[in-house]
């Protein structure tokens, strides 16, 4: 008896990564053992100015991957892309079975869920939701733009984010010419 070949399982992972924070690099470990093979898909959110550049974020992103795949070699292969426009038609180009969305809290369920029912309307693609550790429940992005943009020590932020981020934050802060840099001092003059 002949069996068929199991088609190959590739999800993608979207997200801004601005900046990649420890919760968003449980949800990649979590999600890899779903999947054959997952690409991390770094995007950019048009509603919120960038804090480091593609490039910068996919830089960062490549020996934390590298890390994970190391620690659990049996899980699924992952790759790096960047993209821009809509998550589905990326999808749809690397021909993904699945869209992986991490969910924090309920927050996050509500508009996820409008946005997985979207997805499978027009572009006929599942979402399938990895709920991370509770250590990371309330970490986003947006919180650790908005501690270091008010000038919080990024000591404070090791906690949350990979040591090679927290110094790419340290030297952000550093850089007169940045737009975080300079809102940093000025929540520290005020």
């Amino acid at each position: 008896m002949s069996s068929t070949p199991r088609a190959r399982h590739l999800a993608i992972y979207p997200g801004s990564f601005d900046p990649v924070t420890l919760g968003h690099l449980d949800v990649l470990s979590r999600a890899r053992g779903l999947f054959d093979e997952v690409v991390v898909a770094v995007g950019r959110n048009p509603d919120k100015e960038d804090f480091f550049s593609a490039d910068e974020r996919l830089a960062l992103l490549e020996p934390l991957v590298a890390d994970v795949v190391r620690r659990d070699p049996a899980g699924a292969t992952v790759s790096l892309a960047s993209y821009s426009g809509l998550t589905v038609d990326f999808a749809r180009t690397r021909g993904a079975c699945g869209i992986i969305r991490g969910i924090r809290n309920v927050t996050d369920l509500a508009s996820e869920c409008q946005l997985a029912i979207t997805n499978r309307q027009v572009a006929e693609i599942e979402t399938v939701f990895v709920v991370t550790g509770e250590a990371f429940a309330f970490l986003s992005s947006s919180l650790i733009r908005q501690i270091a943009g008010f000038g919080g020590s990024v000591d404070k932020l090791r906690p949350f984010v990979p040591e090679n981020v927290a110094l790419a934050i340290a030297e952000k802060l550093r850089d007169p010419s940045t737009s975080i840099a300079r809102l940093a001092h000025e929540a520290q003059v005020d």
